[in-house]
């Protein structure tokens, strides 16, 4: 049997397909939107998934299909606009559990600082997952190579996206397309690393 062919399209701003965003972002995000959110946390970032101008807008995102089928996304943008977003339309999205996002980034302020750091002429690769019974397909491989022409296309400098420090199968893909370890948060040695930030010259 041939191998299944993989497609990478732009994504819609379609309801479902933010859905399916919500769902690919907590996972790379290790929960957090989950515990940010709350319970209805997919359904809030599926309302704000339709609208453009801010970090989980479809505008960034694109997915990888398998054979027709959703196997993975990645959302990225560039520097300059992520200093642009506005948090409207999340705040909107998400009604009384505004104030819940409101407490845990004020809880968790230096970690969000440092997760919001992008140099101007980066383009930052703020998620990606892929479906788990199907890593080791090649689907990462792919919408990191997809992800390195986006940024090529806008003019941007360098790749980077930040990682768990205990996601060792990430970083893994990461550094075989080229990206190395430029800095960990905290930067503390007496504090174990939560954070990796991984960049690539382009």
């Amino acid at each position: 049997m041939g191998q299944a062919a993989v497609l990478i399209r732009p994504a819609t701003p379609k309801y479902g397909e933010g859905l399916l965003f919500a769902r690919y972002m907590d996972q790379a995000a290790e929960g957090f939107f989950g515990f940010m959110l709350g319970r209805n946390a997919e359904r809030i970032i599926a309302t704000a998934f339709s609208e453009p101008e801010h970090s989980l807008s479809f505008e960034h995102v694109v997915f990888a299909e398998r054979d027709g089928v959703v196997a993975g996304m990645s959302s990225a943008f560039t520097g300059e606009q992520h200093r642009s977003f506005s948090e409207e339309p999340l705040k909107r999205a998400a009604g009384r559990s505004a104030f819940r996002m409101r407490c845990v980034r004020t809880l968790m302020g230096p970690l969000w600082r440092i997760l919001n750091t992008v140099a101007e002429g980066d383009f930052d690769l703020q998620g990606m997952a892929v479906e788990p019974d199907l890593r080791g397909a090649g689907i990462g491989s792919l919408l990191m190579a997809d992800a390195e022409e986006r940024a090529r296309g806008v003019g941007s400098a360098r790749l980077c996206l930040d990682v768990a420090a205990k996601n060792e199968g990430a970083r893994k893909l990461y550094a075989r397309r080229g990206m190395v370890e430029s800095s960990h948060w905290p930067a503390s040695k007496l504090m174990p690393t939560v954070f990796v930030r991984m960049t690539k010259d382009l």
